[in-house]
């Protein structure tokens, strides 16, 4: 481990002060720890990466950047794609050029997910010339409807809500490609569904046998890595949250929501025969995916209706700030999540279950809930002596004697690492009683939550009604499934 280069990164929710400590750690290394000249952030926020949209991206102000360079901020424009793999690239070579400046990377943001890429190489799919002789059998069987749907992917996932038939056949497509990968997405969630297709189109795999291939290749990470997660109290982290949208529309939220909707108005309109139509430029926007690039910013589909409307009212906008602080609170318990469910895991496992004496990848939690005094002491303090620490090559503290947060939120389950416990795991089935619709079928996952749904008051009503309509539910539960291809899907 020693021949790796050191990195830092720093983790968290939304709101919890992932910028703040970055930059005062690069400021402790500018005055020189064990030989290293000091530090420059790398930007991991997906959404940081595009140019202006300061307010809705939450970025740093440059004022408050005390001199310290911010990479990979700031150098796309609005209306481009960005992903994870074109990121890991970049981040790379700034990381190599940072080290040839003596400095060290610190990699900050809460794209977690991002994070997990650039730490533990050969995860992302790679793109392939010719199709997997068992994926060119599966295509060369599919019905034509399928096979048609298969050679021309809509661009954009359909809405599982307004194009029902939309998402079942493109679930039905991914059922007769890879039926374990399907077992685990709702039809609903056209999302994954049609990015799972696209890996199979990218990479001429399917997806379920690429976890195989990879469960045979051991983690291990790129860089010697100092992990921070930067971590609050979710009660009051949501007060914060809320604080911050409303800080967020005194300094100009509207005005760059107004301006990203014309930029979709624009891109609609470039892209396709809207103008010759004549489509107004409030149909073009309309058509805006808010699960691409910066559209996905929390706020942007949240005030649209109320900028849409022709005579907006305070209503209107109330609702709109409720939504934008509601989908920011959910965003930041989807941060956590990942944090735990998958990073985490990956950690352990790269770190071989030893104790923190011998880890190859360090990850300390430091609690962010009380701020002043406790910041400097719990946070910044805790953060310092940990870096010098591992920059040193000393021995570093125990990551659960931190505090009664570090114990709780670093403590785990093991989570299953086989290739089949993996495709098993979260995998949805239809639930025959509740299903109204065979067309679009009432789907739970698997386990815990099929019992918890089992003992619903709804579920017990409609399975009653059930066996007086029918008398065999077990002949409709054969319908539902043959329906939708599968017995059990995601």
């Amino acid at each position: 481990m020693s021949t790796l280069k050191p990195i830092i990164t720093v983790c968290g929710t939304t709101g919890v002060g992932k910028s703040k400590l970055s930059i005062e750690l690069a400021l402790k290394l500018a005055e020189g720890q064990h030989g290293w000249k000091g530090a420059r952030i790398i930007n991991a926020d997906s959404m940081q990466v595009y140019t202006g949209m300061d307010v809705i991206t939450n970025k740093v102000p440059v004022a408050e950047r005390m001199g310290v360079d911010h990479l990979l901020m700031d150098f796309k424009q609005p209306g481009e794609q960005y992903v994870v793999g074109q990121w890991v690239q970049d981040a790379i070579k700034v990381i190599d050029e940072t080290h040839r400046m003596d400095k060290i990377p610190i990699i900050v943001g809460g794209t977690s997910y991002w994070i997990q890429h650039l730490i533990f190489p050969n995860r992302l799919p790679t793109p392939a010339q010719s199709l997997s002789d068992s994926v060119a059998q599966s295509i060369a069987n599919l019905p034509p409807d399928l096979l048609e749907l298969y050679n021309a992917l809509p661009e954009h996932p359909p809405s599982a809500a307004t194009h029902p038939q939309d998402a079942m056949l493109l679930h039905k497509l991914l059922t007769a490609l890879d039926e374990p990968i399907a077992q685990r997405w709702h039809w609903r969630d056209t999302r994954k569904v049609i990015g799972s297709l696209r890996v199979i189109k990218d990479t001429g795999k399917v997806p379920s046998e690429i976890i195989i291939e990879q469960s045979k290749i051991a983690l291990a990470p790129r860089y010697r890595t100092l992990c921070f997660w930067l971590y609050a109290e979710p009660s009051v982290l949501n007060e914060r949250l809320d604080a911050r949208v409303d800080d967020m529309i005194k300094e100009g939220l509207l005005d760059e929501i107004k301006e990203l909707r014309a930029i979709a108005s624009s891109s609609a309109c470039t892209s396709s025969d809207a103008v010759a139509a004549g489509s107004s430029d409030e149909s073009a926007e309309q058509q805006t995916d808010y699960t691409v690039g910066i559209y996905q910013s929390i706020g942007y589909k949240e005030f649209h209706d109320f900028l849409a409307s022709p005579k907006p009212s305070d209503k209107l906008f109330a609702s709109a700030v409720e939504q934008m602080k509601y989908g920011t609170r959910q965003y930041a318990k989807r941060q956590i999540r990942w944090l735990r469910n998958k990073l985490l895991p990956a950690i352990y496992s790269a770190n071989g279950g030893g104790g923190h004496e011998t880890a190859l990848l360090p990850v300390y939690l430091l609690d962010a809930t009380e701020l002043g005094d406790q910041w400097t002491s719990r946070v910044l303090g805790q953060g310092e002596r940990i870096m010098e620490a591992f920059l040193g090559n000393e021995k570093l503290p125990d990551p659960l004697s931190l505090s009664d947060a570090a114990r709780e939120m670093l403590t785990i389950d093991v989570k299953p690492t086989s290739p089949t416990e993996v495709l098993r795991a979260r995998r949805k089935v239809v639930c025959a009683a509740c299903t109204l619709d065979t067309s679009q079928p009432f789907m739970v996952e698997d386990g815990a939550q099929l019992e918890a749904h089992r003992r619903s008051r709804a579920h017990r009503r409609y399975a009653s009604r059930d066996k007086k309509m029918h008398g065999r539910p077990a002949k409709r539960r054969s319908t539902v499934h043959n329906d939708i291809s599968t017995k059990a899907s995601a």
